[in-house]
């Protein structure tokens, strides 16, 4: 009977353990150099066009980071569409994001999840409002007709720099497909 009681006891004591993973995919016609920086808050950004020599200098066309090839925190010249990724204990959050311009069309879809699993994306060719320098702020960037028109052509991504109520999306304990190009 102690033995019974003390299976039961370490039975209860097991913890569930899983992982995420994050496969990145690209269906583009030409090489995307993603530039993933990790950490909370920060995004993989997809830059192209890129060229660097054996010291890791060189230039992107979109999503430059300064002339490197590592970005080392610092977020690539606009126009760059976001990918964003949120790994949480509890909950996910991940989403497009065209805040900073767009430059490449990408798509996130959870896989295996529970809760509100969606799709996240633009896949329209989109480059022209952004929420940046003087108008940096919710104050000074509000939703215009110009941004109305990206909600509806890429309702599943942000539209301009304060549209968190209907452009993050979350999930629990899935993995994520994150493509480059998915309409391709």
């Amino acid at each position: 009977m102690l033995l019974l009681r003390s299976l039961i006891f370490i039975s209860l004591l097991t913890l569930h353990i899983s992982a995420t993973s994050i496969t990145l995919y690209n269906k583009c016609s030409h090489p995307v150099w993603p530039g993933i920086q990790p950490g909370a808050g920060k995004p993989v950004l997809a830059s192209h066009g890129c060229a660097f020599d054996a010291h890791g200098r060189g230039k992107c066309a979109t999503g430059d980071c300064g002339g490197a090839l590592f970005c080392n925190g610092i977020g690539g010249a606009p126009p760059a569409t976001l990918a964003e990724i949120t790994l949480g204990s509890d909950q996910d959050f991940y989403d497009v994001s065209l805040v900073d311009g767009y430059n490449l069309a990408i798509s996130i879809t959870p896989i295996k999840g529970t809760g509100k699993c969606t799709y996240a994306g633009c896949v329209s060719d989109l480059n022209m409002y952004c929420c940046t320098g003087s108008y940096g702020s919710p104050q000074s960037c509000k939703p215009t007709a110009y941004s109305r028109i990206f909600k509806n052509a890429c309702p599943r991504a942000y539209s301009y720099a304060y549209d968190d109520p209907t452009s993050i999306a979350t999930c629990t304990g899935g993995s994520y497909f994150l493509t480059f190009c998915p309409h391709h």
